[in-house]
């Protein structure tokens, strides 16, 4: 059990701070650009960043296991785990296109303790402790108070496994696009979801994540005063389920019957 989430909290967020440096030096001119599928890319610098942060946070809380994209040898959670996603938006990373962030989340078995997103082109720094609220560059923030979704921002994703997955992302987007003000696609979910959490989106959905692409962002969240859950079917949210959808908490009944829940 941790008794000092807010000064643990302080720590992972300087170590994130410091690590999204990297990122800086590197964008523009990333190197060594890789692929782990048809359009899954992995950098050097995705490497290196996943490698400062888990050197950092080893000395922040030792007896912690580590969950991260390019080292994971597994998926599920027990214990006293960090969840790494060192460069979200690595596509775009490696376009020059600045909607890239860093993730880090801490969790006690499928209980998320702390949340750090880090946007480093952008200047944006997100963070949220379980009790303790949302931020981002240490403002607080809360969800957006839309009530229709005639007037709701959606955001959504597109996953890696597209062409299995195609019928069912076509289909959700043809529903949402015609009964919202309309749809984004920025390519990252763990941004995607501080964007909930900061009322600039008022819902988020998507399919195919994997638990490092969401552990932040869905205690951003939760602590911003949004929802969290599955959809098809509709129900709690556990890092790794196929489906998530994030919202306001007004909007989450609406979105619910309109993808089908």
């Amino acid at each position: 059990m941790i008794d000092d989430v807010a000064g643990l909290l302080s720590r992972t967020r300087e170590a994130v701070l410091v690590a999204g440096e990297r990122i800086r030096a590197d964008f523009g001119a990333p190197r060594d650009v890789r692929r782990k599928g048809r359009i899954d890319l992995v950098t050097a610098t995705d490497l290196a960043v996943e490698d400062l942060l888990k050197e950092a946070l080893a000395r922040i809380l030792p007896e912690a296991a580590f969950l991260a994209e390019e080292t994971a040898a597994r998926t599920a959670l027990t214990g006293l785990t960090w969840i790494i996603d060192p460069l979200d938006g690595t596509t775009n990373f490696a376009h020059g296109f600045p909607f890239v962030c860093t993730s880090v989340a801490l969790y006690d078995g499928q209980t998320p303790l702390l949340g750090c997103v880090n946007a480093p082109m952008l200047g944006e720094c997100y963070t949220a402790g379980v009790g303790l609220g949302a931020f981002l560059n240490d403002a607080p923030i809360r969800v957006s108070d839309c009530r229709t979704l005639e007037t709701a921002l959606v955001a959504t994703g597109f996953p890696y496994a597209i062409q299995e997955n195609l019928d069912e992302i076509m289909a959700d987007m043809r529903v949402v696009l015609a009964a919202t003000q309309g749809i984004r696609r920025p390519g990252s979910a763990a941004l995607d979801l501080a964007s909930v959490a900061a009322g600039r989106f008022d819902a988020f959905y998507e399919l195919a994540l994997n638990p490092w692409d969401v552990a932040a962002g869905v205690l951003l969240v939760t602590e911003a005063g949004g929802r969290v859950g599955g959809y098809r079917p509709d129900g709690p949210y556990r890092l790794g389920d196929f489906r998530i959808l994030a919202s306001n908490g007004v909007l989450h009944p609406a979105m619910l019957a309109l993808l089908g829940s």
